[in-house]
């Protein structure tokens, strides 16, 4: 060891603390660099932690490796300034490469899309940086053991040094960074830290090594820190415009919370909520009163078949309860049709309830509580005439609120004659229900089926949404017909009508979820795949009878 910031090992020990903190700062950031594109399931987080072990792995033991060969800390730390530049280039082009990446595999891959092309941007964006901070613990055991009397006590500072480290690089993104200011800004402050750490390695004096040599070194020294902030520098420019989706023009909002990556974008007679690039709208104010031609409209059929319009004649209320409370499209769409209704929303994002507030139309007077919707039941006693129950979106369907003990909690909380009303949001005509191909809603619907007596599906025209409705009561589709004949011509009252036709009883088998077993995220990604295989078949043809340029011109 040649640098006299060495004679004191709290450098090294800090070496350790800050490689062990960038480590899982990088490895949360990954999560929300790659959740808007795949969603943050538990697949893709499996994906993320088994790449990163795998880089880690690589870089213990290429670093013990290369530390027993040659024993110059300058090195290692060469190793982190790359690392750290790398990291810093993330944010500026790694939405670009995991786009890339999809395009090129949609038209290669035909099954286990999400997982195949996850794992790729994986391995492409992450695991070479953190290949290199993974060579940081083995190369510092050796720098920092004198003799064989005190290395157990040295090892396990490092240990203990890299363990809180990890512990704040675990928190600090969580909680504080990546809410304030976003996910490209958090891979910044990372990477400038381990550069600084470089920078002090590299700026120490140097003893003990004649003037030429010193010379060479010092050059190579400032050649190394010059480019790496100036590559740092660059990364920050870059990264002014952090859209994660980047080909948007005039997005209204564009943010993150500790939950979700949100999107604000606003049309003439619309303004659309999408917690994800790739997989569509999450929640939609249509600015004129008229329906929304999604599943919110098929949804408000709930309400008849609880008996609103009896209600109506009785001076009475019907009280909803809404699970996922999102934007309060659901909740918007009642209150402009209803007068005798009580909403109440459960969201457990509160910055997607600011968003309701500040762009949905959502009147600060309706009560929503944040909170898990599940934990929500079981701490109010209250009942509901229906209960919404809205959570799902995309692959990220919470396994919590997928089992026989959480519908049976739903059905706890109804009313007589209540209705639970529950938005599936994969469905697709040739597998949900089909016997020989269980899909995430054949799981849903049975399970359902399996805690109320009367269940019926309806399709959503125009979507991939099926809507669930489930009662006790043997005569709620009754209610259905006759609240809709009560009603004047209008659009809803022929969506109704419509409703009523198209209801079908659903035909229960027996693909139960409960609390132990609930593959939700399988089945999800499984729908997911059939789902972007059918939309991207038209372009597969094209391509394949025009090649590149027809598929370009076709876009």
């Amino acid at each position: 060891m040649n640098k006299k910031i060495l004679k004191n090992k709290l450098f090294l020990y800090l070496t350790e603390f800050f490689a062990g903190m960038s480590v899982m700062a990088v490895e949360l950031g990954a999560s929300r660099l790659l959740a808007p594109y795949f969603s943050s399931s538990q697949i893709v987080w499996t994906i993320i932690i088994g790449t990163i072990m795998i880089a880690m792995a690589l870089g213990n033991i290429y670093g013990g490796r290369k530390a027993d060969k040659d024993k110059d800390p300058g090195k290692l730390y060469g190793r982190i300034l790359v690392s750290a530049i790398w990291i810093a280039l993330i944010p500026a082009i790694g939405k670009y490469v995991i786009l890339g990446i999809s395009a090129l595999l949609i038209f290669t891959v035909n099954s286990n899309f999400l997982v195949i092309a996850a794992f790729a941007a994986c391995m492409v964006v992450f695991v070479f940086p953190l290949f290199l901070l993974g060579t940081v613990t083995p190369s510092l055991a050796k720098y920092t053991t004198d003799s064989l009397e005190d290395n157990g006590k040295i090892i396990g500072t490092l240990g203990a040094f890299n363990t809180v480290g990890s512990i704040i690089g675990t928190f600090v993104p969580t909680f504080v960074t990546i809410p304030a200011v976003g996910t490209a800004i958090t891979f910044l402050i990372f990477a400038g830290i381990l550069i600084v750490l470089s920078i002090a390695y590299f700026v120490s004096p140097s003893e003990g090594t004649d003037q030429d040599t010193k010379g060479s070194k010092k050059n190579s020294n400032v050649a190394r820190i010059v480019s790496g902030i100036l590559i740092f520098v660059i990364s920050c420019g870059l990264c002014y415009n952090t859209s994660f989706a980047f080909w948007e023009n005039n997005l209204t909002y564009e943010g993150e919370s500790v939950y979700n990556y949100l999107q604000v974008k606003e049309t003439p007679n619309t303004v659309i909520l999408s917690t994800n690039v790739l997989f569509g709208v999450q929640s939609v104010l249509v600015k004129d009163g008229a329906l929304t031609g999604m599943y919110y409209d098929v949804a408000m059929a709930a309400p008849y078949m609880a008996g609103i319009k009896d209600k109506e004649e009785k001076g009475e209320d019907l009280d909803v309860l809404i699970l996922g409370m999102g934007s309060g499209t659901y909740a918007t769409q009642l209150t402009r049709h209803f007068d005798n209704i009580n909403i109440e929303g459960v969201e457990i994002d509160e910055k997607i309830t600011d968003l309701a507030h500040k762009y949905f139309e959502l009147p600060e007077t309706t009560k929503v509580t944040t909170y898990d919707g599940r934990a929500y039941l079981a701490a109010v006693d209250k009942k509901y005439d229906v209960i919404m129950v809205d959570a799902y979106q995309d692959i990220t369907i919470p396994f919590q609120m997928s089992s026989v003990e959480f519908f049976t909690m739903v059905k706890e909380h109804l009313n007589d004659g209540g209705v639970m009303v529950v938005n599936m949001n994969m469905y697709s005509d040739n597998v949900i229900g089909a016997k020989n191909d269980a899909t995430i809603n054949t799981y849903l619907a049975d399970t359902i089926s399996s805690v109320f007596n009367n269940v019926v599906t309806i399709d959503v025209a125009g979507s991939t949404n099926k809507e669930l409705f489930a009662c006790d009561s043997d005569n709620f589709l009754e209610k259905l017909k006759d609240g809709a004949s009560k009603e004047d011509e209008t659009d809803l009252s022929d969506m109704m009508k419509g409703a009523y036709s198209s209801a079908l009883a659903y035909d229960a088998g027996n693909h139960i979820m409960t609390d132990d077993k609930a593959p939700v995220e399988l089945l999800g990604m499984k729908q997911i795949d059939a789902i972007i295989k059918d939309e991207v078949l038209y372009y597969k043809e094209i391509y394949k009878k025009q090649g590149i340029n027809g598929l370009l011109n076709s876009l």
